[in-house]
């Protein structure tokens, strides 16, 4: 924790959703913005590099392959969790709807598997997206980190944690619970 992040020590001022997009609209927030919401504070992203962009590309090819017809496949989509977190997921499996969630993004329920590639982010996608995510219940997440080379599995959402937590360096044919029978073949994930 910094010297800013004493409590009481500044006072910030946190946006709603509604607000974020108001921001947008007049321009505080550049079109081509890489920026979430998170917990009603504006969180710039990182600038993605070649090998998050490789498996983010890799995971949509197997996913999309997989599920044709049993869900949606979300890339870099936003996933509303309340009225002040909107983050922006790498991947997300989501509930079929026959908008395609053209009427909304989809909301923590709508989410099967939600996949987050970590190459710089590990600690914030750890320690601020992961209790974020099950806090609103989302029901399975993973985290692919890129620098320590393993995918980190997170289920059974319980509060601000999960209550199953896994990890493997040898990623294989790998379940994702809400779509029984679905194995999703990982090898190669992790070159």
């Amino acid at each position: 924790m910094g010297a800013l992040d004493e409590p009481g020590l500044l006072q910030r001022h946190r946006v709603t959703v509604d607000e974020y997009y108001r921001m947008a609209d007049a321009g505080v927030l550049a079109p081509d913005a890489r920026v979430e919401l998170i917990d009603g504070e504006v969180i710039d992203m990182a600038p993605m590099k070649s090998a998050h962009a490789r498996t983010v590309n890799w995971i949509n090819t197997i996913l999309v392959e997989a599920v044709r017809g049993r869900a949606l496949v979300s890339c870099q989509t936003p996933l509303r969790l309340g009225d002040r977190s909107e983050p922006g997921p790498d991947l997300m499996l989501v509930r079929s709807r026959t908008d395609h969630y053209a009427a909304s993004h989809p909301i923590a329920s709508d989410v099967l598997l939600l996949v987050e590639v970590s190459d710089t982010s590990l600690a914030y996608d750890q320690r601020i997206k992961v209790p974020l995510y099950a806090r609103h219940g989302v029901a399975e997440v993973w985290i692919v980190d890129l620098e320590n080379r393993l995918i980190r599995f997170y289920r059974q959402p319980a509060g601000e944690q999960y209550l199953d937590i896994t990890s493997t360096e040898t990623p294989g044919l790998t379940p994702v619970a809400a779509l029984p029978g679905l194995l999703l073949d990982l090898r190669g994930l992790l070159p």
